[in-house]
């Protein structure tokens, strides 16, 4: 009886994988179908736009009477800002095969928000890459994500992210300009210590790890190393499984200066000898401070063999018209 109960329950767990499967297909098929559709409506208004002369401005009364007369033929769906966004569809993407099947209308419809095309191209490349929620897209978008990590390339590496999403193929593409831990919920002017500061990323991990991007994973806080008979911790310590390396962080309130460097030197070597095992590549460490002072950073890791990062977080975000201003002149 014990052996007919055990392969009654695999039939049963069988049955649920495949209606699990089944029902996440179908989900992804009428996403798929409806995304299709709209992009279609889109073109039928250009098209019709272009024929009768009409102009493509918010303005028209064209959107407000096409509105009217398809809700009241066809239910919801069909608001003024909806149709408006279909005919952007249509623009943005005018080859239907370049939309992407795993995102849905509402990921399309925050993604359009943006008036760059070279925005509009990477958050629907980063979306489908990272699997994004539409509430995890919105907030990349409201952190500037594309903008922070536009200016830390340049203009050759803003085009390629655009046209390619984020690619981390090396310890630099680790770094945004700046990391945004807003998710905190620090006030601005609150005097925290760095030990606040680690257990509210702990607290937040979920939302830290988004904001670090694909590929980290946790291994540990205050990583004690014992090295010439003292006993050293590391803040925070992750695996990074595309880099196949460890990513060593250490915390800052204020700015970095050379002693933060030299420290992350010296965890970085104990874990090339200690740590490491075979097929790793050598650690990074990063060290996230508030400011940092450029030409102090310039001559405090000229001689250094290991990759030590410097970052800065800010704990709100950006200003947005202060990071397009950057951008532009980067672009420029």
């Amino acid at each position: 009886m014990e052996i007919l109960e055990q392969k009654y329950k695999q039939l049963v767990s069988g049955i649920g994988q495949l209606l699990a499967t089944g029902r996440e297909n179908a989900a992804q098929q009428i996403n798929t179908i409806l995304v299709y559709t709209y992009w279609e409506i889109g073109r039928y208004i250009v098209e019709y736009e272009q024929k009768g002369n009409e102009k493509a401005e918010y303005g028209s009364q064209l959107f407000d009477k096409l509105s009217k007369d398809l809700t009241t033929s066809y239910g919801k769906g069909f608001s003024r800002s909806n149709l408006l966004y279909m005919r952007k569809l249509y623009n943005n993407f005018p080859i239907r095969e370049t939309l992407s099947h795993k995102l849905t209308w509402s990921h399309y419809f925050e993604i359009l928000k943006s008036d760059s095309d070279l925005e509009i191209s990477f958050y629907a490349k980063q979306s489908e890459k990272e699997k994004w929620s539409v509430r995890e897209l919105k907030r990349q978008m409201k952190s500037m994500l594309f903008h922070r990590l536009a200016l830390s390339t340049d203009k050759e590496g803003i085009l390629r992210l655009a046209n390619e999403g984020h690619e981390v193929q090396q310890a630099e593409d680790l770094l945004k300009d700046p990391f945004v831990l807003e998710f905190l919920n620090i006030p601005e002017q609150h005097l925290y210590l760095e030990s606040e500061l680690e257990e509210k990323l702990i607290n937040n991990l979920q939302h830290f790890l988004l904001e670090l991007g694909k590929g980290f994973a946790f291994i540990g806080r205050q990583y004690r190393m014992s090295i010439g008979g003292k006993h050293f911790r590391l803040d925070l310590l992750f695996y990074h499984r595309i880099l196949k390396c460890f990513v060593l962080i250490d915390l800052k309130r204020g700015e970095i200066d050379h002693t933060d460097i030299g420290q992350m030197n010296l965890y970085l070597d104990y874990f090339k000898k200690e740590e490491a095992s075979e097929g790793d590549n050598e650690p990074v460490g990063i060290l996230l401070g508030a400011y940092k002072d450029h030409i102090l950073v310039e001559y405090a890791t000229s001689s250094i063999t290991n990759k030590v990062l410097l970052a800065k977080y800010q704990l709100y975000l950006p200003d947005k018209k202060q990071l397009e201003n950057a951008l532009n002149k980067l672009l420029e």
